[in-house]
């Protein structure tokens, strides 16, 4: 067990000690502690006080709950690609505008979508961006080696936003057609250039231009399970 505290000088009522002041200066041995100091009591450094908030805090707070955004620590890993998706990979599109439709992998961006064409020249599928989970990889391999998409990135699939003139009180009510979307010529060339690369490869290898220009779909008395890419 552990031994009582005992206290040098008990109350007798609330605020009266046992013993006076002169009493408990000899009982501390305050004498011996003057005498070794030249007859001054040594004098502690007091701790700084700590830094006082410039902004104090208001008095009154809003009824409403304000909203402070998160902050997010987590760190995006990078996507792992498939291990049958390799550049040159012939895929099939399982969604999406281009359903069914057979493209060549062309390489991953930052992303982690995956860059492909039809060629467009061949089943009209352009320079994409898509999803690895959107996709079936074939066992049919394409040798890109020749065609340079070192420029395309995620960046030039971002749309150009323009910004909005203020309309006046007459063009307000003015009807306005329409105005299609057109195509850079930029990214014109630049496909023109993917395809014709990617043409003179897959020329060379008898039935492919027809592999990729056909659409996949399942027919009757066709197990999934069963399939073979």
């Amino acid at each position: 067990m552990a031994a009582k505290k005992t206290i040098r000088n008990p109350e007798l009522i609330r605020g009266v000690g046992k013993f006076s002041r002169s009493k408990m200066y000899h009982k501390k041995g305050l004498w011996a502690i003057k005498k070794k100091n030249g007859g001054k009591l040594p004098l502690h450094e007091k701790k700084p006080a700590a830094a006082v908030a410039a902004v104090k805090p208001p008095k009154f707070y809003p009824a409403d709950d304000v909203k402070k955004p998160l902050v997010n620590k987590h760190k995006p890993k990078p996507t792992k690609l498939r291990a049958s998706i390799t550049p040159g990979t012939v895929l099939i599109i399982l969604a999406g505008r281009f359903k069914g439709k057979r493209v060549v992998f062309l390489k991953q961006l930052t992303s982690g979508l995956l860059l492909v064409t039809g060629p467009f020249k061949l089943n009209g599928v352009p320079l994409r961006r898509v999803n690895q989970a959107y996709v079936i990889g074939t066992s049919t391999k394409v040798d890109v080696s020749g065609v340079n998409v070192e420029k395309i990135d995620d960046k030039y699939f971002a749309k150009q936003v323009e910004k909005k003139q203020k309309k006046g009180e007459g063009e307000f009510f003015e009807d306005k057609k329409e105005e299609k979307n057109v195509l850079p010529q930029e990214k014109k060339d630049e496909q023109k250039a993917v395809d014709v690369a990617l043409l003179k490869t897959i020329g060379g290898i008898p039935e492919l231009k027809a592999y990729l220009s056909a659409r996949f779909s399942l027919k009757s008395g066709m197990k999934p399970h069963e399939l073979v890419f």
